[in-house]
């Protein structure tokens, strides 16, 4: 049975266990939640010793893994079998191998909660052992998050934690660590640690606790190159020149494709009230304000030719024509003909 991640941390809580977890996908932020929270809660302390066992994909073939699940526990009322980088087992890719874990899913042992933490990648769709996983494990499949889900998600894990956080700040912390969740999550909480519950996580945060340059990050280079702020854009341009081995090229021209891009969304959009554009571009309604004054600085054809020059910096920052041109001359080449 496919299910949500919440779902499944929401029955473990519970004191809820199914007898086979097959945990797959490219996002491994679920998995080691889930297989992790198994393997800290599933049983007490005392019985772990005889009754939990932590194998490992690549050491072990598919027989031996359910030689350990058909086991009984030992004076306790369940066994736990946790088999991490389950797609290193030497034969699921094997006809074999996957009969036998069919077999197992035909007549799981229950008093055993098994585990396979199946991480960056999933079984083949078309084999039978999807099809039984699907109807007959509690299956997951993760996917990574897209660059405009990763602001839901920020929001609601500092929420889930008992705080507050604003839209800049979900912006900085979306724009320079990307979609790896867990990273996202160890910031989050290494800010955590430091404010009082309900306190609201701001910018002077995280760049104390994470690091980002409140002043001088690629979130205050767009907003100065949609006002016009030629002195402001420059300043912050040179600090990142100055040490442009920590401030990569890279990460902020793929920021400002993606806000060029939303005023793509903005001038080709329909509905051109506040809730209608909000929903073309994927942001919040009293966002979309700043978005419609950068519109009447550039029209569709500028935005055109701005995501042109985008794509040209991204080919030379990544040695396509570039000749000698230094990375941080790309960027001043680049943020001029933005701003021009």
């Amino acid at each position: 049975m496919a299910v949500t991640p919440d779902q499944i941390l929401s029955d473990l809580k519970a004191g809820k266990y199914a007898p086979v977890y097959f945990l797959q996908g490219e996002e491994p932020y679920y998995i080691d939640q889930i297989s992790d929270y198994i393997e800290d809660h599933c049983l007490a302390e005392a019985e772990k010793g005889f009754n939990q066992t932590i194998m490992y994909g690549k050491d072990v073939a598919m027989s031996q893994v359910l030689t350990a699940a058909r086991r009984f526990p030992m004076m306790a009322e369940r066994q736990v079998v946790i088999v991490k980088e389950a797609k290193d087992i030497q034969d699921i890719n094997k006809e074999e191998g996957q009969s036998l874990l069919i077999n197992y899913l035909d007549n799981p042992v229950p008093s055993t909660v098994l585990v396979f933490a199946h991480k960056h990648k999933k079984v083949d769709g078309r084999k039978p052992l999807a099809k039984t996983l699907s109807k007959k494990a509690l299956l997951l499949t993760t996917s990574k998050l897209r660059d405009y889900e990763v602001p839901k998600w920020i929001e609601g894990f500092a929420k889930e934690k008992g705080f507050n956080i604003g839209y800049q700040s979900v912006q900085m912390l979306a724009e320079y660590l990307g979609n790896n969740l867990e990273r996202l999550s160890n910031e989050v909480n290494k800010i955590a640690i430091n404010l009082k519950p309900g306190e609201e996580i701001t910018p002077a945060h995280i760049q104390k606790y994470v690091g980002i340059n409140k002043d001088y990050n690629v979130f205050e280079l767009q907003k100065a190159i949609s006002t016009g702020d030629v002195l402001k854009a420059n300043r912050i341009v040179n600090y990142f020149s100055a040490n442009i081995r920590a401030n990569s090229i890279i990460p902020m021209i793929a920021v400002l494709y993606s806000y060029y891009t939303k005023l793509l969304l903005l001038h080709s959009a329909k509905d051109k009230s506040d809730s209608g554009l909000a929903r073309a571009m994927g942001l919040p309604p009293f966002v979309v304000k700043e978005y419609k004054v950068a519109a009447n600085r550039y029209p569709l054809q500028k935005v055109m030719q701005c995501i042109s020059h985008l794509r040209e910096a991204d080919l030379r920052s990544k040695g396509v024509d570039s000749g000698s041109m230094p990375e941080e001359e790309i960027l001043r080449e680049l943020v001029f003909k933005l701003m021009h």
